[in-house]
């Protein structure tokens, strides 16, 4: 299988920004999420960015930089434990021990209770996840601290706090009849701990893709309304395959007061959606779809449900990073199927599949800009540190946070996807 990162190399031009042919260390010390699909998304500030790599890691080869991994990961054997998640480019994945979306690697680190160190290649909130979690005698490394999530950043505290007051102001606090809160507030696994401790203590409740349709009507039996952050997309499409009308589904833009709406249209709402978006999924257009199923009759086509609605609408099936596996496991050999969502598991899985044609809906090449921050040289970096007796970059969620987003995380566990 070529990888991604090798076809980057082998011809920058064929991606969406050329700098992805870099050591992601170059951009560690600069504004912005770094070249790849968040690369026009606003960063927020202040932001504490990290040491670069040591030049000694960013100078190694390829085959040095593995040959430290996997002789690090017999060193620590069962004291270590490395979550890859499915975004991840190939060269790291390969040295995963668990491979899988944000919330199946939580729960695998949870069968390592002995594992004194959890590697997590992924981003921030994924690492916060697993932290929370975690045992207390365990430490959660993330290996490049500048792998944040653009769209978790698209709802912070203040912010949501701040809209929670405009609400709680228009539509009271009081229960109505049937004993429902006016508005209960449901957060993507995509954010912070803060916003998941939010959650938490306002009665509110955390949702993965898979399980998000569960979560709202969780939500519906409790609440009037839902506030649902920070992805609009999967909110909307959603709320839409429930029976829900786009038109109790107001935006909320942060940036105005009643998020831009009318007080009319919030008591009517059912969903209030959060003015955010992936970069990678929102990349996927209609237009896409049109041309392949021009240029391959009777391709299937499946798509993320953090894609606009019209590519949901268009596509033959939209879901989770796993159920986009199993749909295409479910396939047969011969098929043709085009899929929405990041282009290292798509890559992956066409490698997995040769008996198929399988390609990514994108033709431009352009991986998340912040998954692609973790590479070999972080890795190697950390599980030397460990050997050597030190945790690198380790993610420590304050006890006051991570009790009340443990609340919000169980009752996610609780909603089982349909």
């Amino acid at each position: 299988m070529t990888s991604v990162q090798t076809v980057i190399a082998a011809d920058p031009e064929a991606s969406c920004d050329a700098d992805l042919a870099a050591g992601p260390w170059v951009f560690d010390l600069t504004p912005g999420y770094g070249p790849g699909a968040s690369e026009r998304d606003t960063l927020p500030e202040p932001v504490v960015r990290p040491d670069q790599l040591p030049a000694a890691y960013q100078r190694m080869d390829e085959a040095e930089l593995h040959a430290r991994i996997r002789a690090a990961k017999e060193t620590l054997g069962d004291r270590l434990v490395v979550l890859g998640h499915f975004y991840q480019r190939d060269e790291v994945v390969q040295h995963a021990d668990f491979v899988g979306d944000s919330f199946q690697l939580a729960n695998a680190a949870l069968t390592r209770p002995d594992a004194e160190a959890i590697v997590f290649c992924g981003v921030h909130f994924m690492a916060e996840t697993a932290d929370i979690l975690s045992g207390p005698d365990q430490h959660v490394v993330l290996p490049n601290l500048a792998a944040g999530c653009s769209m978790a950043d698209m709802a912070d505290e203040e912010s949501v706090e701040a809209a929670w007051e405009e609400l709680t102001d228009l539509l009271g606090t009081e229960p109505d009849a049937d004993g429902r809160q006016p508005v209960v507030p449901v957060t993507y696994m995509n954010s912070s701990a803060a916003l998941k401790a939010f959650c938490g203590r306002h009665g509110g409740i955390v949702c993965t893709s898979s399980n998000a349709a569960t979560v709202l009507e969780w939500a519906f039996e409790r609440g009037q309304r839902v506030l649902f952050f920070p992805d609009q997309h999967l909110g909307r499409n959603t709320a839409k395959a429930m029976g829900i009308g786009l038109d109790r589904m107001p935006m909320w833009d942060p940036a105005r007061f009643l998020g831009g709406n009318s007080e009319q249209a919030l008591q009517d709402a059912a969903v209030i959606l959060w003015h955010g978006f992936c970069s990678v999924h929102r990349r996927f257009s209609v237009a896409q779809i049109e041309r392949a199923r021009r240029e391959h009759p009777g391709v299937k086509v499946v798509v993320h449900p953090e894609c606009p609605m019209p590519v949901v609408d268009a596509a033959d099936a939209a879901g989770s990073t796993d159920f986009i596996q199993k749909f295409v496991a479910a396939s047969s050999p011969g098929d043709v199927i085009a899929i929405g969502t990041e282009v290292n598991l798509v890559n992956r899985l066409a490698a997995e599949h040769p008996d198929r044609t399988i390609f990514c809906l994108d033709p431009v090449i352009c991986p998340c800009s912040t998954m692609y921050r973790i590479h070999p040289g972080y890795l190697a970096w950390v599980l030397d540190g460990l050997v050597a007796g030190e945790v690198r970059n380790e993610i420590v969620v304050d006890a006051g946070v991570a009790a009340e987003a443990r609340v919000a995380l169980e009752r996610m566990l609780a909603a089982l996807p349909r």
